[in-house]
């Protein structure tokens, strides 16, 4: 038997860098065509606003249904396949896009589109979570969210720059090509072994009965990760105004220059905190994180709503990232550490569709406030929601955690008596 103690603590194997790889153009690629396809289908196929708007949160949708149902896919066919069936059906719609479609057809290709990466995205999470060592899992499921971080960041960074300077095709190509690269990438990735990575109808029979929850529920979400994965739900939908909204609200206060390195420089903190955050997660608990980490995060909301010079803009990006980018890898290790290893796979997709949910939904709610009040206003507002969310999270997790932690130990404890003895 394989105890925690013999398994390997290097961290940065081929698998790691190779998954990571393949999540961050994942992210990056979606990302990319969310600023784009808007632009793209008012211009070129005439599409209204409100279609508009559609076209580009059919994907969110689109990703959570893939995420919904790739519990099941994980059950028929195992890790590799469902992964590799998920990146080649990414490529496939990716290039659907050189093709004028109409309006209907490109909801449809959207929506499909989505639902590929959640599978792919998903089946990454779950295997990330499963390699990385137990001591170190804190630090690791950190420098892997930063790969989703970075995709977030580049992402409308690199929309933004290619809009200027090229035309849509170029950008679709783009695209294609990442997509490429992430079938090639996953076939070179070696599953875990000895490791269960799916859950049968035992399983979840069993589990069902355990946890006095309906079997259905057990078939598709972690009920205990549904408390952190509300965390972060609410605090995308605080964070999703910025992502949307951020160049409407330069242009209204002449700052689109500082406005196209605004993301740049959220990753640049991002890169600057996690060496640090995910070793201290792992030897202090997450408080010591999170509580900062939302007053940082409320902090730049405010300091945005309130800037009037590139400075601002700049310094605000950069608590975001310090606070919100730490906040959603935090997030994800709780919503990973809170299942058991046969419901990793469900674990991850739970926290998945809810931080889809609060980036995917947020913008059309927040687009709806910004008919009655402003930018700035909406930023003030957000920063406000980032402090009820630092209450939410004490009430739902903060104020247990050390209890948590406490029995994690001594269950830890018994396992190496255990172990030593037998």
């Amino acid at each position: 038997m394989i105890t925690n103690q013999d398994a390997p603590s290097a961290l940065w194997t081929r698998n790691f860098i190779l998954i990571s790889s393949i999540n961050f153009q994942l992210v990056l690629t979606f990302y990319l065509l969310v600023i784009v396809i808007v632009g793209y289908s008012v211009a070129e196929l005439g599409a209204t606003t409100a279609q508009a708007g559609l076209i580009s949160g059919l994907f969110i949708i689109g990703t959570l249904i893939g995420r919904f149902l790739v519990g099941k896919f994980l059950e028929r066919f195992g890790q590799k396949i469902t992964l590799i069936v998920g990146l080649v059906g990414f490529l496939i719609f990716s290039a659907f896009y050189f093709v004028h479609l109409d309006i209907g057809v490109l909801l449809i290709v959207r929506f499909m589109h989505g639902f590929m990466m959640g599978v792919a995205s998903t089946v990454l999470g779950t295997a990330i979570a499963q390699i990385i060592p137990a001591q170190r899992r804190g630090e690791g499921i950190g420098y892997y969210s930063l790969s989703s971080t970075l995709g977030t960041a580049i992402g409308p960074f690199l929309a933004i720059w290619m809009m200027f300077r090229f035309e849509y095709n170029v950008i679709f190509a783009v695209s294609s090509i990442i997509a490429m690269s992430c079938v090639c990438i996953g076939l070179m990735i070696k599953m875990p072994k000895n490791i269960v990575s799916k859950a049968s109808a035992s399983t979840l029979e069993l589990h069902s009965k355990q946890t006095s929850q309906p079997y259905w529920i057990s078939n598709f979400i972690e009920v205990k990760a549904v408390p952190i994965s509300i965390v972060i739900l609410l605090a995308s939908i605080c964070y999703s105004g910025v992502l949307s909204f951020i160049n409407f609200y330069a242009k209204e206060i002449n700052l689109l220059e500082a406005a196209a390195v605004f993301f740049l420089m959220y990753a640049i903190a991002i890169l600057f905190s996690r060496p640090f955050t995910g070793p201290l997660l792992d030897r202090k608990g997450e408080n010591i994180i999170m509580y900062p980490a939302f007053v940082i995060m409320a902090i730049g909301l405010f300091l945005l709503s309130q800037a009037s010079a590139s400075w601002m803009l700049l310094l605000s990006a950069a608590l975001l990232g310090l606070g919100y980018g730490n906040i959603q890898s935090v997030c994800q290790t709780l919503a990973v550490k809170s299942a058991t290893l046969e419901r990793m796979g469900f674990a991850t997709s739970t926290y998945f569709i809810f931080l889809d949910a609060g980036l995917g939904f947020g913008p059309y709610f927040i687009g709806i406030a910004l008919d009655y009040i402003s930018y700035a206003s909406l930023y003030l507002y957000s920063s406000i929601g980032a402090c009820a969310c630092l209450l939410i999270y004490y009430v739902l997790h903060g104020r247990m955690a050390n209890k948590v932690e406490a029995t994690v130990d001594s269950h830890a404890i018994r396992t190496m008596l255990t172990n030593a003895l037998y």
